[in-house]
C-alpha cells in the first residue's frame, strides 16, 4: 500500500491532465499481452497487424515497458508539464533527460530480453535517447494516433466530470470515487500496489491526476522525489471506447428534423466536439456548427468548454425525443 500524505497547499495545486505520451508508453503493454487487457484488446487486434507491416522496429521502446512488471522507467514517460500537451514537446523532454538519470533508471531494471539494446542505450545515452524518441514518435503516429480523437473526447469528458464531483462532493469526494484502488482518509491517499509501498509526502507540489484509457486495469504512480507526484487512472467509460460506431437514427425523428440533426443528436450519446462530429458523420465543420446550433437553440443539446473545444451533448428533452422515436 502507497500512502500519499497531502497538506493544505497540496490541496490547492492538485490538477488533472491528459498525456499522449504516456497513452503510447502504456499501450506497448497492451500489444505485449493483449489477453490480459481485454478492454483494450479491439485496439490490439488492429493495430497489431498494421505496425508489422510497416516494418518499424520497436524493440527498443518495448524492451523499456515490462508487461506486468514493477517499473517503467520515468524518464520515458515524465509527468504532463500542461494539461493537454503536445506529444512532441514531450518528447522533447525526454529527448533531453540528464544522461546520468538514464543510466541509474536502467541500472533499477530487472534483467530482460534485449539486454543489447538497453546496453547501447545505457553506453551512449545521448545517441540512444534520439534513437528512442524516434521510434516513440513512428509508434505514436501507427498505433495512437488514429485513435486519440476518440481517446480524447473520453478523458476530457472524465476531467469534466471529476469537476463536478469536486464541486459537489470535495476533494474528498472526488478522490475517494476515482478507482476501487484509491482510497482517501484523514488527509491520506492510500493507493493499493503490487510492487510499491511506504508513506510518502507531498510537500506542497500538489497531485496531477492523469486519466488514461491504456492503464487499465491498473493505477501507476509516480511518487519520487524531484518528480511532480502523480497517479495514472482508467477513466469510466473506458468499456465502450473501442464500440462500433454505427449509429442508428429512427426514421420518424429524420423526418422531423432531417436526416443530418437527427444524426448528429444520436451521435451525442457522450460529449463530443465538433471537428470529431464532423468526421463521424462526413459534413463539413461549419455546417456541423449551424446544426448544433438549431439543435441548441431548440433545447435538445448543451454544451461545455474544455480547454480551447467546446464539447456537445443531449438534454433531457432530446433523449425523451430519442426514446419515444425508437
Amino acid at each position: 500500500m502507497l500512502e500519499l500524505r497531502f497538506t493544505v497547499e497540496d490541496i490547492a495545486h492538485t490538477r488533472f491532465a491528459l498525456s499522449p505520451l504516456w497513452e503510447t508508453i502504456a499501450s506497448v503493454r497492451v500489444l505485449q499481452a493483449p489477453s490480459q487487457h481485454s478492454v483494450n484488446q479491439p485496439w490490439a487486434a488492429a493495430v497489431g497487424p498494421r505496425l508489422r507491416a510497416a516494418g518499424l522496429d520497436w524493440t527498443l521502446l518495448s524492451a523499456l515497458v515490462p508487461v506486468s512488471g514493477p517499473v517503467i522507467p520515468g524518464f520515458i514517460c515524465p509527468p504532463p508539464s500542461s494539461p493537454v500537451p503536445d506529444i512532441d514537446i514531450e518528447l522533447a523532454t525526454v529527448g533531453g533527460t540528464e544522461l546520468d538519470r538514464v543510466r541509474a533508471e536502467l541500472d533499477e531494471l530487472p534483467v530482460r530480453a534485449h539486454v543489447d539494446k538497453l546496453a547501447f542505450l545505457r553506453e551512449d545515452p545521448r545517441a540512444g535517447l534520439a534513437l528512442l524518441t524516434e521510434t516513440i514518435a513512428r509508434y505514436w503516429t501507427i498505433a495512437v494516433r488514429p485513435y486519440w480523437p476518440r481517446m480524447r473526447t473520453l478523458l476530457e469528458s472524465e476531467v469534466h466530470r471529476r469537476a463536478h464531483s469536486l464541486a459537489t462532493s470535495g476533494i474528498q469526494g472526488l478522490l475517494n470515487d476515482l478507482n476501487a484502488a484509491v482510497g482517501w482518509d484523514d488527509d491520506v491517499l492510500s493507493v493499493a500496489h503490487r510492487h510499491v509501498s511506504g508513506s510518502r509526502s507531498l510537500n506542497g507540489r500538489g497531485l496531477l491526476l492523469v486519466p488514461s484509457v491504456f492503464s487499465w486495469p491498473r493505477v501507476f504512480s509516480i511518487a519520487e522525489a524531484g518528480v511532480q507526484p502523480t497517479l495514472r487512472y482508467p477513466p469510466r467509460g473506458i468499456a465502450t471506447l473501442w464500440e462500433s460506431d454505427k449509429v442508428v437514427v429512427p426514421d420518424g425523428l429524420a423526418a422531423v428534423l432531417g436526416g443530418s440533426r437527427a444524426r448528429l443528436l444520436a451521435e451525442l450519446d457522450k460529449p463530443v466536439a465538433t471537428r470529431e462530429l464532423a468526421e463521424r458523420v462526413g459534413l463539413t465543420a461549419g455546417a456541423v456548427s449551424q446544426h448544433l446550433g438549431a439543435l441548441r437553440q431548440a433545447g435538445l443539446i448543451h454544451g461545455y468548454r474544455a480547454g480551447r473545444r467546446v464539447f456537445y451533448s443531449r438534454t433531457d428533452a432530446a433523449e425523451a425525443l430519442l426514446a419515444a422515436a425508437s
